[in-house]
């Protein structure tokens, strides 16, 4: 699949200059269909199948790709399942694109120009998708937006079908369906599936593929497990209606059309900056490569650079080679000797902090630039992809180690064991906050070297600061809700960027100018089936949802 390059303002004023057809007519195709089956099931969880039929334009590439978005990232990779024109799809893989997605890699029987394919993908036991319903507190409220792709390659009208299939005992009576979106009918079609289940369809044949529907229902609490039915926070109440831009952008001057074109250029640059991994790691090879740290991993997953240089600080301060004298600025006291069981990037980064300022950020950047260098040596020979997967498994299975725990000391010391597992989670804030809802967190021992805020003290401090005694005997720690403390990891890593390193794409682009700089030619090149998805905005079906989310 070819990638769309970077390119410079004066090439993109060339290229509206120059007459051509050649760029617009390589990816574009319809979404003729989308259906849409909701399955709303009785432990409270989600299954989503979707299936979408594409007509290739005769003049455009193959479509190979295909992301497609989910409503939150609450799933596992292993439930999800795929198929083309009945053809079982093997390549899929968290999407680069879509925060909460998948990418289906179609491989052989992408669809080739000028022809029609249909794609299905099905997810199973998607997670935390029942809200409270503000209009009443025993119904659970159950809304589903669609995925949607990019309106520069999508043309055409398409069929949107949606039917949601209502949990299992649900009495006609019950239920109640949400306003539609624009172009629906008032009313749902209501149903029963073959189990039994009372549905409702929504239809609209003149729907446009470039545009997120939203559709909902609300049904009693007393279908679905309590712990599955979740209180909307802020963010999930706000509803951002999906306007038609189109007639807008026709009238746009070329004073503000330039201007866009300049914005989408320095976002491109500054997204490039922060691809520090050079291609050649995403060159397929074979088998895991295994014995990385959690911090290794960071770097293979591509995690922000804050957010590693956090990670090494708490890596440094529990191995007792630092502690934090001063927060703002961060300064460290730096133990001599060093201990001997630290690694290398650990040491730099700790002769780092004997430097100052810009000295000290230039330092910094050289650690990372070798890191990155050392995992992409590790990495010779080894499956990305396969990689990945390995190491995002076991952050899963790190965090189903704390849940599995007994009691609070016991939660928080398994938490303590794989904390630098955890932080690889992109949602560590949220899952934090899931996992420590109904208890506490018993600081960890270290801790206090890193916020001197939280000592040793004999009795255990509440969130309030009242005294309360800790069971099982021994020193007492502080405690903080989960919340709290995921809280104080996600300032810490914001405190790094804002108080060390400064503005951290340029940070992250000085170290990627030396891991992975601009190729020297911008002609096209095909993605390696163990690379890390295609560079262009919409080079196939599926890096047209790249603008989509599929979120509610």
């Amino acid at each position: 699949m070819k990638r769309i390059r970077s390119v410079t303002l004066l090439i993109l004023i060339l290229l509206l200059v120059i007459p051509t057809t050649a760029f617009a007519q390589t990816y574009l195709f319809s979404l003729d269909q989308m259906v849409v089956d909701v399955y709303w099931n009785e432990d409270g969880n989600v299954d989503i199948l979707y299936a979408l039929t594409f007509t290739n334009s005769p003049a455009a590439d193959p479509i190979d790709f295909v992301d497609v978005g989910f409503p939150n990232s609450n799933y596992a990779l292993s439930n999800v399942s795929a198929s083309v024109n009945g053809n079982p799809i093997t390549d899929i893989e968290y999407s680069p694109y879509v925060d909460n997605g998948v990418a289906l890699g179609l491989g052989s029987n992408a669809i080739r120009p000028g022809q029609t394919g249909v794609v299905n993908v099905l997810v199973r036991g998607l997670e935390r998708v029942l809200f409270q319903d503000d209009q009443d507190e025993s119904y659970a409220s159950a809304v589903f937006s669609t995925t949607y792709f990019d309106s520069d390659f999508v043309q055409g009208n398409t069929l949107v079908q949606v039917t949601f299939h209502l949990p299992p005992g649900v009495q006609p009576e019950e239920p109640r369906w949400h306003a539609a979106p624009a172009g629906f009918p008032d009313e749902p079609q209501t149903g029963f599936d073959d189990q039994g289940r009372i549905t409702y369809t929504w239809i609209n044949s003149d729907a446009r593929g470039d545009q997120a529907y939203k559709f909902g229902a609300s049904f009693p609490k007393s279908y679905v497990p309590e712990s599955a039915v979740f209180q909307p926070t802020i963010s999930d109440r706000v509803q951002i209606p999906a306007d038609d831009l189109i007639g807008g952008l026709i009238c746009i001057g070329f004073a503000i059309f330039f201007l866009a074109i300049f914005i989408v250029g320095i976002y491109s640059s500054r997204k490039r900056q922060l691809q520090y991994l050079p291609p050649k790691i995403s060159i397929e090879g074979y088998g895991i490569k295994r014995g990385l740290t959690a911090i290794e991993a960071a770097i293979l997953m591509e995690q922000p650079m804050d957010k590693i240089l956090t990670m090494i600080l708490f890596a440094t301060i529990k191995k007792g080679a630092a502690e934090v004298v001063s927060k703002d600025p961060l300064e460290l006291a730096i133990t001599s000797p060093l201990p001997e069981s630290l690694r290398p990037y650990e040491v730099s980064f700790l002769q780092a902090f004997t430097l100052k300022g810009k000295e000290r950020r230039k330092a910094l950047q050289g650690t990372m630039v070798d890191l990155v260098k050392s995992v992409s040596n590790k990495m010779k020979g080894f499956s990305r992809k396969d990689t990945l997967k390995y190491y995002q498994s076991i952050t899963q299975k790190a965090w189903e180690q704390v849940e599995a725990a007994g009691t609070p000391e016991v939660t928080s010391e398994k938490f303590d064991e794989v904390f630098e597992w955890t932080m690889l989670d992109k949602d560590f804030d949220g899952r934090t906050r899931e996992v420590f809802r109904d208890r506490p967190i018993f600081i960890p021992i270290w801790w206090g070297r890193y916020d001197p805020t939280y000592g040793r003290p004999t009795t255990a401090r509440t969130s309030t600061g009242a005294p309360q005694p800790v069971t099982g005997g021994g020193l007492s720690r502080p405690t903080l809700p989960g919340a709290d403390f995921a809280a104080t990891v996600v300032t810490g890593i914001q405190d790094f960027s804002a108080n060390v390193v400064g503005n951290i794409t340029e940070f992250t682009g000085n170290i990627t100018n030396k891991t992975n700089p601009v190729p020297k030619t911008s002609s096209g090149s095909s993605r390696s089936s163990g690379g890390g998805g295609c560079a262009c905005a919409c080079a196939c079906a599926g890096c047209a949802c790249a603008c989509a989310g599929g979120g509610r």
